[in-house]
């Protein structure tokens, strides 16, 4: 997808926060099942005989790829880049295809999010993604958002508060069992968190099952208190809705986040829908931090 920021400010260049010490590559290797621990301690026992880096010393072996390599490199400079059987949606560009124009487009959305919200202080954690139909890319920019973030050391979730038709669960690869509609219920906690193992420092609450009361159960106080216990655990909280036109949940969602970023699609969102919902959000006390004009639709 082709995407433009609005409005774009190309000369913002955000420096994120050092991350912890990086994990050596044969760590890396072994937590993502390239190779066991013995493999590990046979190429370490190899590269200390020959000289090698660990990468070249596990490929000169037989037991690495160029690719696996590569993979662990990227861990370890907060770029990562999936591999095609990493088992997550091809929706996340951010991490498949990570120097491409579209994904520098979303650098720049980043940026902006990190001057105009997420750098003041943990109660603005929170954003909803909101759009006023469907097929507009909310899921999209959500998700691939959430990528960004967590490249820069950010601790980042993705809510699914779309209780009607969700897909965080099937870009991050995830059952989608147990999720948001169960914790609002009251009947599941944190074993509804999914840590997305490819991308270090990003975790999913996905939708769950789908309930038959969904603006009931987001209306409940115990959304508001999630979202609130999460701001203490989460530096990025991106909180994905339904269609704005379609549904209410999207004001009382976003309202639960304080704060909206507004996704539009070009020949597709009607201005006259994106006016009342922007109209909408204020009433609800809800800050418009900015918007977001794609090139074509992602739901």
């Amino acid at each position: 997808m082709n995407s433009q920021i609005l409005p774009l400010h190309r000369d913002l260049d955000i420096i994120g926060p050092a991350r912890e010490v990086a994990q050596p590559i044969g760590a890396l290797l072994v937590d993502a099942g390239r190779i066991t621990s013995d493999e590990a301690e046979r190429i370490h026992e190899y590269q200390k005989k020959v000289g090698l880096p660990f990468g070249e010393a596990g490929i000169s072996m037989g037991l690495l790829t160029d690719e696996d390599v590569r993979q662990a490199l990227a861990l370890q400079f907060g770029h990562a880049s999936l591999s095609p059987d990493a088992g997550l949606g091809k929706d996340l560009i951010a991490a498949y295809e990570p120097d491409s124009p579209a994904v520098e487009h979303l650098r720049s959305l980043r940026a902006q999010l990190m001057l105009r919200w997420f750098e003041n202080d943990s109660a603005q954690a929170a954003l909803a993604i909101v759009s006023p139909g469907a097929g507009e890319g909310r899921s999209y920019i959500t998700a691939n958002l959430a990528v960004l973030f967590s490249q820069m050391g950010k601790r980042t979730l993705v809510i699914d508060a779309d209780l009607r038709r969700p897909r965080q669960h099937r870009i991050f690869g995830l059952p989608g069992k147990i999720g948001l509609s169960a914790v609002l219920a009251g009947r599941a906690g944190a074993e509804a968190m999914c840590d997305i193992k490819p991308l270090p420092g990003l975790t999913v609450l996905p939708a769950g099952v789908l309930p038959p009361n969904p603006q009931e159960l987001l209306s409940r106080p115990a959304f508001q208190r999630l979202i609130q216990s999460l701001r203490g655990m989460y530096e990025v909280i991106l909180v994905d809705t339904p269609a704005a036109s379609s549904w209410a949940d999207a004001g009382t969602v976003a309202a639960r986040a304080g704060a909206a970023l507004m996704v539009t699609c070009r020949d597709r969102s009607s201005m006259p829908r994106v006016i009342k919902l922007s109209e909408d959000l204020r009433e609800f006390g809800v800050s418009v931090v900015g918007a977001v004009l794609n090139g074509a639709g992602t739901v």
